[in-house]
């Protein structure tokens, strides 16, 4: 009956989905991997991934594995991995141990690399 033969429209291992038209104000907590294309205000803490798309807005404070920006992040990031493509822009700081930033891309903030000194 509903969604027999649909594909799957999720990316794989995105768990939790804040659509373009959504608005979501409070604490995000997951396990698994997050994409966010709508509003987001608040905290958002995942275990997974974080997909950040060129419409979405976040307003909070993110902490994930890794971490992907189209759209803007106004908050501190931490994380494994954080990769600011070419119209994503992060007005905050940044604790990461691997990072990349795409021609275009904005940060306004520190970055400050984790790992050990030689």
């Amino acid at each position: 009956m509903f969604g027999r033969g649909r594909e799957k429209t999720t990316p794989e291992g995105i768990e939790t989905l804040i659509g373009p038209t959504a608005n979501f104000v409070g604490e995000l907590k997951s396990d698994g991997g997050v994409q966010i294309e709508g509003v987001l205000e608040g905290s958002l803490e995942t275990a997974g991934n974080l997909t950040v798309g060129e419409k979405a807005r976040i307003v909070a404070d993110v902490s994930a594995h890794n971490v992907s920006v189209a759209g803007i992040i106004k908050g501190d990031v931490s994380a494994n991995r954080v990769e600011v493509l070419s119209t994503g822009q992060v007005w905050g700081d940044i604790s990461v141990k691997s990072f990349l930033l795409d021609e275009g891309g904005f940060i306004r903030g520190e970055i400050k690399m984790q790992g050990e000194e030689p």
